[in-house]
């Protein structure tokens, strides 16, 4: 069944389009370019982040696959907040994914620009955070057809270089070619060479890593035959959660020792560069910007949805309903746009910070988005629904994963001050929303019957 938010769109969006968006959403910019810097401070035991994370993820994701086969919508999350909690959780989580991606495409950009200032350092990398949100609100209005094309082609990209990574990686440890083995799980200070406690101050990085992996549940409103697509998309992010980011990890911590990462480079930038192969760690550095572009054209399209779902009940500006003639929410697609223009400052202003406090505060709209999924499917198991896709282990798996999300909340008042900044942000989230509803109910309520005096 559709909901009125997704009338107007075209379903143009098929099964490999569908596949490759779901593979695209579980491998990000938070792998290519955070993985280093998290490496640099916790060493090889950054794998157990990675592990506890993911199976936060898998929950997450079986949570969003019972929810979708037992209503397909655009509007996700949003739609399903208001159903089994109420209208106010609605508009809540609607604005805080919106924050989610305004931040985590203020963080793209900033991605963009610093490698492509590994290769041009001369160019202005303002103007190549504008040139390339140019590029991606172009292809968000031109059509949802050419988005899927371009996700599909963005994904191909990012998965062969994950797989050739894999590849040699694994060979380079099992032939011990050169610093490789698994030794360097141990060496250099042990597995745990910075203590425990900064495995866990990790946890919120690792998050925004995983995150997009529910965008898949929002293309369904715009897919066709979805109850047999998305259970085939859903459990396709599962396995690559373990192959693509645990293995990935584990595999870096064993080619390298930990030392050899830092922050500000990507760690496959790192590796490929050690093998000197000339071309290798361009080659690497184009497939960061292929995954930073993928995610701000991923952002725009998710907030695009969100807003139009939001704006048709009165709780987003009403222009955000608008669509375009070639069945495109254009009005909330140019409003997330500004906010990617505006969020530049924030590089200009903090240059060395920038990434990992837009980072910080897109984790909390990440962590309430999966809180929203994961506690609506206990709802909606409540009513007695009975789910041909149902979530392992539910409730008990809801009530865990509930638990993790609220851990990593916890834990950032006492991490790095980037996660600090965004901690301290969230009295002001909740402002802010608290504010916006008491102005939406003030709106919708009905207005008093006058009477004429006679």
């Amino acid at each position: 069944m559709r909901t009125q938010s997704d009338e107007g769109y075209s379903h143009a969006l098929g099964n490999r389009q569908i596949q490759m968006i779901a593979i695209g959403g579980a491998i990000g910019v938070g792998l290519f370019l955070g993985a280093g810097g998290r490496l640099a401070a916790t060493g090889p035991a950054l794998v157990l982040s990675y592990a506890a994370a993911g199976l936060a993820a898998f929950f997450v994701m079986r949570a969003l696959g019972e929810l979708v086969l037992y209503r397909p919508a655009s509007g996700s999350f949003v739609e399903y907040a208001g159903e089994f909690i109420g209208p106010w959780a609605a508009f809540a989580s609607g604005w805080m994914y919106w924050v989610n991606w305004a931040f985590t495409g203020i963080a793209e950009l900033t991605a963009i620009a610093a490698y492509i200032h590994y290769w041009a350092s001369g160019f202005p990398q303002w103007l190549t955070a504008l040139l390339a949100l140019g590029f991606v609100l172009a292809v968000n209005l031109l059509s949802v057809r050419l988005f899927g094309e371009l996700e599909f082609w963005f994904a191909m990209l990012k998965v062969v270089a994950i797989v050739i990574f894999l590849v040699v990686a694994l060979v380079l440890v099992v032939f011990a070619v050169g610093e490789a083995g698994p030794a360097n799980l141990v060496a250099h200070g042990g597995f745990l060479p910075t203590g425990f406690p900064l495995v866990l101050m990790s946890l919120q990085s690792v998050v925004f890593a995983y995150a997009s992996i529910e965008l898949v549940g929002i293309t369904a409103g715009e897919t066709a035959r979805p109850h047999e697509v998305m259970p085939r998309a859903i459990n396709g992010v599962i396995w690559r959660i373990a192959i693509f980011y645990v293995g990935s990890v584990l595999l870096l911590a064993m080619v390298l020792p930990w030392t050899a990462y830092s922050a500000g480079t990507s760690p496959f930038v790192t590796f490929f560069a050690g093998l000197g192969v000339p071309w290798a760690a361009d080659a690497m550095n184009l497939v960061v910007i292929t995954a930073a572009l993928s995610s701000c054209n991923s952002g725009l399209y998710a907030t695009g949805r969100i807003l139009r779902s939001m704006a048709t009940k009165r709780e987003a500006p009403a222009f955000a309903a608008a669509l375009s003639s070639r069945h495109v929410p254009i009005g909330g697609i140019v409003f997330t746009a500004a906010m990617f223009l505006g969020g530049v400052a924030l590089f200009y202003y903090l240059p060395e910070r920038a990434f990992n406090i837009a980072t910080a505060v897109a984790s909390l709209g990440v962590i309430s988005t999966w809180g929203v999924l994961v506690y609506c499917q206990m709802r909606l198991r409540g009513t007695g629904h009975r789910s041909s896709f149902p979530m392992p282990g539910s409730p008990y798996t809801n009530w865990l994963t509930l638990g993790f999300l609220a851990l990593v909340v916890l834990l950032m008042p006492f991490a790095d001050r980037d996660q600090q900044v965004a901690f301290f942000l969230i009295p002001a989230l909740v402002a802010a929303i608290a504010l916006g509803w008491t102005a939406v109910r003030r709106r919708r309520r009905p207005r008093p019957a006058t009477q004429e005096a006679g």
